[in-house]
């Protein structure tokens, strides 16, 4: 492959990249995208708190029934408000946002395991993880769930 070929390559990448960070409306996205994310993350750390101290389940339990929780109300408000001009089939969305959020939810175990590994408090390490989480979490949710 020549070296010009290779450069137009990256040219055309890098030129769709530029216009995406320029388009504002991925911008309004993004900020939508984060404060429903900050209504979830409330809602998992309570719910998360609430499965460790009142109901005494490990960690890992604690960490799944708190992703159910806020991913299931976090899909109703993008789907509602973020995402609202992207509207497609409720269920394929859904199928689509419970993967992304299933991913996301794996890397989020993993960082809660190697932070509490590392000597962190379980509820400050899922509050680091969830945020380590998030721009992946976007992005997924952005090109693949409510994509049109």
């Amino acid at each position: 492959m020549s070296t010009s070929g290779q450069a137009s390559t990256g040219t055309f990448l890098g030129s769709r990249a530029a216009q995406a960070l320029r388009a504002r409306h991925n911008w309004v996205q993004l900020v939508k995208f984060c404060t429903v994310g900050g209504s979830g993350y409330i809602i998992n750390l309570s719910v998360y708190a609430l499965a460790l101290d009142l109901l005494g389940y490990d960690y890992y339990v604690a960490a799944t029934i708190s992703f159910v929780v806020s991913a299931s109300s976090n899909y109703l408000f993008n789907r509602a408000w973020t995402f609202r001009d992207q509207r497609g089939h409720f269920g394929r969305q859904g199928l689509r946002f419970f993967v992304v959020s299933t991913m996301a939810w794996a890397a989020n175990i993993g960082f809660l395991s190697l932070l509490i590994a590392f000597g962190l408090g379980e509820i400050v390490a899922q509050a680091v993880a969830i945020v380590c989480v998030t721009p992946v979490n976007f992005i997924g949710n952005k090109l693949w769930s409510f994509r049109t």
